[in-house]
């Protein structure tokens, strides 16, 4: 196996993000020097290099970056979902990583992630009941927010009853329902009409703002940045800069 370091001398270092100094109780999660080196035979893959950076309660961010550039796998990190090759993780206001799921960090993904032997309801509130919820209280939760993205027609019907924009769709539901406190999205919009896809979105920033969670999503959607308050961009593993939106 080839030295993760020796990979990395390989090519350009990107400057990383400035970290701030101001109050740690809001901090969620913060990385420093994230490297993130998957083997493939004898070779190294990169696919994150150096990324340091930092999300508070509150932030909305915007991940851009071309296919495979490493936005899935920050992600990833991000969520306690995956362990760096070398760098650090910690969320400092949430807890070690072991106790992020199933409240404090939801996650949804590109790929199908609903049950196939569970309802749409019954996948929607099993964050709830995880969290030792109340099984009444679960329920209601779980069919308010499949209504609040029109999908309460949808809750008796198995995972394979369902479009891929419906099963994404109802996956965005089960991560919401919890209200965790950060939210990891990827490509929320990648299967959703325009019409849709703008209605979605708007479901999603209403609810993070109602339970000021962060929300950080990774979009190839102009749609979506442009409604993010921060604008992350990543290529070759590299978080390259930071512009407001």
């Amino acid at each position: 196996m080839r030295d993760p370091a020796a990979i990395l001398s390989y090519g350009p270092r990107a400057a990383s993000l400035p970290v701030d100094t101001g109050d740690r109780a809001s901090v969620l999660v913060e990385t420093q020097d994230l490297v993130r080196v998957y083997q493939r035979g004898t070779d190294g893959i990169v696919a994150l290099a150096s990324v340091t950076c930092r999300i508070r309660a509150g932030d909305r961010i915007a991940i851009v970056g071309p296919s495979g550039s490493g936005k899935s796998t920050l992600l990833h990190l991000l969520g306690g979902l995956d362990v760096p090759t070398t760098g650090s993780i910690a969320w400092p206001a949430l807890g070690p990583r072991a106790v992020l799921r199933p409240t404090h960090v939801a996650y949804t993904f590109q790929t199908p992630s609903l049950l196939p032997a569970l309802s749409a309801v019954e996948n929607v509130e099993l964050p709830v009941l995880l969290g030792n919820g109340d099984p009444t209280t679960a329920r209601a939760w779980a069919l308010e927010t499949l209504a609040r993205l029109d999908l309460d027609a949808l809750a008796d019907r198995l995972p394979e009853e369902l479009s891929g924009g419906q099963a994404q769709r109802v996956a965005l539901a089960r991560a919401l329902v919890g209200q965790p406190r950060l939210l990891l999205v990827d490509e929320p919009t990648g299967q959703l009409d325009r019409a849709t896809a703008g209605r979605t979105l708007d479901t999603l920033l209403a609810s993070v703002e109602d339970s000021g969670a962060a929300l950080v999503v990774a979009t190839h959607d102009p749609a979506v940045t442009i409604r993010l308050g921060v604008v992350w961009q990543l290529r070759h593993g590299t978080l390259t800069g930071q512009v407001p939106c």
